[in-house]
This record gives C-alpha cells, sequence and structure tokens, in this order.
C-alpha cells in the first residue's frame, strides 16, 4: 500500500525555519490523556516516515499514549531543499527543531534520535537543556566509527531512484540485507516506502543529493571529532541508548564507555541489526514505551 493509500493517522505540520525555508513535520495525537510529548529526529538521509510504526504504537491508548511528533530535517522528506548545501549541519537541523518545538508550542519533550537526530538530541541538551525530559539515542553516541562513516559516505547522492516501488523494494533489501539479515523480503516495500517520497505513484528522491557535498569538507585522514561534552549534558537526564548488534556507527567500546560516564543510562541491543535499527519490532517499541514511562516524562511535560 502507497502512502497515498493510507488512513492517514496523523496531523501535517508545514512551519518556516528561522531562514524561511518550507519545513515539514507529523503530529501523531495521543489517543487518550496524554502521558507527554515525544519528538522523533531522523538520520541523514532519512525523514519522519522512519518512525511511523513507532509513532503510531506510542501514541496508542495501553503502550502510550504520547503526543508523537516527527521531522523532517531541511532537504529531507517534504521539507524544502536549501539552496546553500552549507546549511546541511546539525547545528542548523538544532535551531530547526527548536523552531518546530515553538510553533508547536512543545516546552519540554522527550526525544527520539536516530544516528544524525541524536547528534541533535546530544547539542540540544548542551544548548537548550530545558526542552528535554528524557532522550533515547538510536545507534549514535559520541564517538562515530570510521568504517561506518565511509561506508555512508559511499552511497549519500549517488544512489538511483529506482523506477518502480517493487525496484525500490530490491534496491533497499540488496543495499540492506547484510546489516538485517531477518527483515523478510514483504517489509522491504514498506521500508522502502518509508525512504523515499512518492510523486505520481512511483518512487522520487527522499532527499537533496547535495546533501553529499557536506562530505567534502571531512577528512577522514583526521580523527573525526568526538562528542563526549554534549553527551555529558545528556546526564542530568534519563537516557536510553540503543545499539545494533551490527553497527558499524555505534561501537561496543563506545556503548560501553557511554554507560560508564551516564549515571541515568539505560541500554538494549538489538540483535541481527546494524545501523541504525529500524524501531519496527514490538520488543523494541515496548522497551522504548516502558523507558518513556519510567523517566517521568508526563511530570515533565
Amino acid at each position: 500500500m502507497s502512502e497515498s493509500e493510507q488512513v492517514q493517522e496523523w496531523r501535517d505540520i508545514f512551519f518556516s525555519s528561522q531562514d524561511g525555508l518550507k519545513l515539514y513535520g507529523r503530529h501523531y495525537p495521543a489517543m487518550g490523556a496524554s502521558e507527554g510529548a515525544v519528538v522523533c529526529l531522523p538520520g541523514l538521509t532519512r525523514n519522519s516516515k522512519d518512525f511511523h510504526n513507532l509513532a503510531v504504537a506510542l501514541s496508542a491508548y495501553g503502550i502510550g499514549p504520547f503526543d508523537v511528533y516527527t521531522l523532517d530535517f531541511r532537504g529531507r522528506g517534504r521539507s524544502e531543499h536549501d539552496r546553500d548545501w552549507s546549511n546541511y549541519t546539525p547545528f542548523m537541523e538544532l535551531l530547526d527543531t527548536i523552531d518546530f518545538l515553538t510553533v508547536e508550542g512543545i516546552h519540554k519533550a522527550a526525544f527520539v534520535g536516530t544516528s544524525r537526530g541524536g547528534i541533535v538530541t546530544m547539542l540540544l541538551a548542551a544548548l537548550r537543556p530545558t526542552a528535554i525530559a528524557a532522550a533515547v539515542l538510536n545507534d549514535i553516541g559520541p564517538v562515530i566509527d570510521a568504517q561506518g562513516l565511509t561506508r555512508i559516505m559511499g552511497y549519500v547522492g549517488l544512489t538511483p531512484v529506482p523506477a518502480s516501488w517493487s525496484e525500490a523494494a530490491r534496491m533497499i533489501r540488496d543495499m540492506n540485507k547484510s546489516f538485517f539479515p531477518d527483515v523478510q523480503n514483504s517489509d522491504w516495500l514498506e521500508i522502502a516506502q518509508q525512504w523515499f517520497n512518492e510523486h505520481d505513484g512511483k518512487p522520487a528522491a527522499g532527499y537533496d543529493t547535495n546533501l553529499a557535498r557536506t562530505f567534502s569538507t571531512t577528512d577522514m585522514t583526521q580523527a573525526i571529532p568526538t562528542m563526549w561534552p554534549q553527551f555529558t549534558a545528556l546526564g542530568r537526564f534519563p537516557t536510553l541508548v540503543v545499539r545494533g548488534a551490527l553497527s558499524d556507527i555505534l561501537s561496543v567500546e563506545t556503548f560501553k564507555e557511554m554507560a560508564e560516564r551516564h549515571p541515568m543510562l539505560a541500554s538494549i541491543t538489538i540483535e541481527r541489526e546494524g545501523h541504525a535499527p529500524l524501531l519496527r519490532d514490538m520488543s523494541t517499541i515496548e522497551t522504548i514505551a516502558d523507558f518513556l514511562h519510567s523517566s517521568g516524562l508526563a511530570r515533565g511535560h
């Protein structure tokens, strides 16, 4: 089923960034008295649809109910592309997130950040800590493994747009099956529909290919900067770190050191998933929901 054929379970949000770009987000309203707001921030080339399964579950009575918001960073999904590619930075995405919170009147929330979204969450903890009630970092930490970054640099902006959804499913499966060996063939179509945009019933580019140009300033011969001070800023908030057992971005060593440095850290490893865990299976979703309930999110809303 294509996105255009779905019964819409969310409210579309269009808003303007501080520099005038038209950006997009979603609101999955709580099915009952809200237990608090959850804001989901996506990975580098991904978008708000990545969190659809999680958002539907967390907003439902029984598992939630939370008010769940998901965001397309500039140049991704349904958000406008930036004519200046140098603005595709975590700091600008942080500012866009703050604009989103302001527009929606969200004063405090739990943040679920996948990869790049987790980097933005750590920045938010350092620069706007009053906005955070709790955090979930999905396969990201203060140290990024060079091997995984090199792999990402090898496909950003170079992945062709498939001619059909069946081709999209095969392509996404072939690119990712070594990191997600248990995903069924029937599920790859739904995942492809999350990763790509749709135009006239066919796949369309899901992000601005100029994102690749941001890597031209990355010198892999030098050490990749770490974010331990920003991660330390999360130390005052309940934090859950989700790691894919097959991840090439968040190493076991960094995963362990994060636990040593954070006094309120909970962690979970998702077996037979890589970067980044899909947050689609009910076991992982229930773990996140239990964490959000135990974090006192409702009291901080």
